[in-house]
């Protein structure tokens, strides 16, 4: 039995999406005083947690956001953060990590 997967397959259209995802949520958690390690072809990102990294996604959930804790992916320290969302999603997100920034002190 063959399964068609042709529907499965990243338009060039969709990377460019994924990309300008990238570029805003990289550059804007950097702005806010996160310590981020830039993907090169993965739809996450890993950025630094200031506490132990379950907490900190546990603290981020009252701010609406939701990531995961990177021990999950033996990353401890980090957390993974999904941008295969809307554009919208990403920049009404950043002043929400705002405020998890301006609780654990990151910003200037």
């Amino acid at each position: 039995m063959e399964t068609d997967i042709s529907h499965l397959l990243i338009e060039p259209e969709n990377i460019a999406a994924y990309n300008r995802n990238r570029e805003t949520l990289y550059k804007g958690l950097l702005e806010l005083g996160f310590e981020c390690i830039k993907p090169e072809g993965a739809f996450y990102m890993f950025v630094k947690t200031p506490v132990d990294d379950k907490e900190f996604c546990e603290r981020a959930k009252k701010y609406n956001i939701l990531i995961v804790p990177g021990s999950t992916f033996a990353c401890p320290g980090f957390a993974r953060i999904a941008y295969c969302v809307s554009y919208d999603t990403i920049t009404n997100s950043l002043p929400q990590f705002k405020k998890l920034a301006e609780e654990f002190g990151l910003t200037d």
